[in-house]
């Protein structure tokens, strides 16, 4: 049964038209190195598909290069040398460009500045003034985030400081409360553990401590652990 004829037009559904591009494609190459190996010719084929994605082909005895030097001495054409002149005005232009720009800078620094005409120095003093108000806006901002760093550590230490404060009259109130009277048993104990940044505060009940028992902070017992940060 003879298979019937596709009409050659443009593919609309796109994964039908990836799945014939990637056998079409293979199936070409295939060809290619048929016809390089049977006829000993130098074959390249470039292809860049819909998603742009790049396959090429080149025959194993030759490269890129010495093919592409082969169609510039076959057709007469110097590819190369377009090429070269290209990247020479983009390379002057660029030029141009860096030397525009350290005069600018120049200028802005107070030099160079006789050359000028009196609108050039109008248009000077004001990109200057747009410049300093740009700097001094974001200055502003940098000094009122540090400003407002600074109120929130000093209402940390205030809230500190309340909470020690009660502390301080808790223990006034009862003689029972405090840190080690006349080297006897103790209930509480204020600390910087491991002299890092934080208040620590243990309240043990009466009774709960032995003799020979040395309290620890990871210890559970129903203490009261209390702790107070301290900000840089």
């Amino acid at each position: 049964m003879a298979r019937g004829k596709i009409q050659i037009k443009r593919i609309e559904n796109q994964t039908n038209r990836q799945v014939t591009y990637s056998k079409r494609r293979n199936g070409l190459f295939k060809k290619a190195n048929e016809l390089s190996v049977l006829c000993d010719a130098k074959v390249s084929i470039i292809m860049i598909s819909s998603t742009q994605k790049l396959h090429e082909y080149i025959s194993p005895t030759t490269t890129t290069k010495q093919l592409f030097d082969q169609y510039q001495k076959a057709v007469g054409v110097d590819i190369w040398n377009s090429h070269y002149e290209k990247m020479q005005e983009h390379l002057k232009k660029l030029k141009d460009v860096n030397r525009n720009l350290r005069r600018e800078i120049r200028q802005r620094m107070g030099e160079s500045l006789n050359d000028l005409g009196y609108e050039e120095m109008v248009n000077l003093i004001e990109d200057v003034d747009s410049s300093l108000s740009l700097i001094r806006e974001r200055k502003y901002k940098v000094i009122g985030n540090q400003i407002e760093t600074s109120k929130k550590k000093v209402r940390n230490v205030e809230e500190i400081h309340r909470n020690l404060v009660l502390e301080f009259d808790a223990r006034q109130e009862d003689p029972h409360y405090g840190l080690i009277e006349n080297e006897g048993d103790y209930n509480s104990i204020l600390g910087f553990p491991n002299r890092g940044q934080r208040i620590i505060a243990l309240r043990l009940p009466p009774g709960h401590l032995h003799p020979d028992h040395h309290p620890s902070l990871h210890s559970g017992g129903g203490s009261d652990l209390t702790t107070f940060a301290l900000l840089d």
